[in-house]
């Protein structure tokens, strides 16, 4: 019986990060194309669309955590979220712009990804229902 519980929560934590994952990629994805018509349609300087971009991909992690995670490790779930997240946004994004180079940033992207989706699943795991 207690194996069965197991694997019961272990299969729910995984589709809870994928869930997680899923909603702050169309999240992140919506949000980008609605950031380049607006870069199209004004004359805002360039120096500011890589902290934007970055905070929303940190409110896309949050909000798909807060969504999804529940039940324990929360910080886990959540930070495994952020980083296969960014990981997979990276993928996609390279894809289009046609580049795989890393650099030390993608390593940086990582950390934060991982703190915001830590937060995102502790606060998800403690708020109650």
């Amino acid at each position: 019986m207690y194996q069965k519980s197991y694997e019961s929560s272990y299969g729910d934590g995984i589709f809870s990060i994928l869930k997680s994952v899923g909603t702050a990629l169309v999240l992140s994805f919506l949000s980008t194309i609605i950031l380049a018509v607006v870069f199209s349609a004004t004359s805002m300087s360039e120096k500011i669309l890589y902290p934007i971009n970055q905070t929303v991909k940190v409110l896309s992690i949050l909000i798909g955590t807060l969504l999804f995670v529940r039940g324990e490790k929360g910080w886990i779930k959540g930070g495994g979220a952020g980083l296969l997240f960014t990981a997979l946004s990276y993928l996609a994004f390279s894809a289009i712009g046609g580049d795989f180079s890393l650099s030390w940033l993608i390593f940086l992207e990582l950390a934060f990804a991982f703190v915001a989706g830590a937060l995102g699943g502790i606060i998800a795991v403690n708020v109650k229902n």
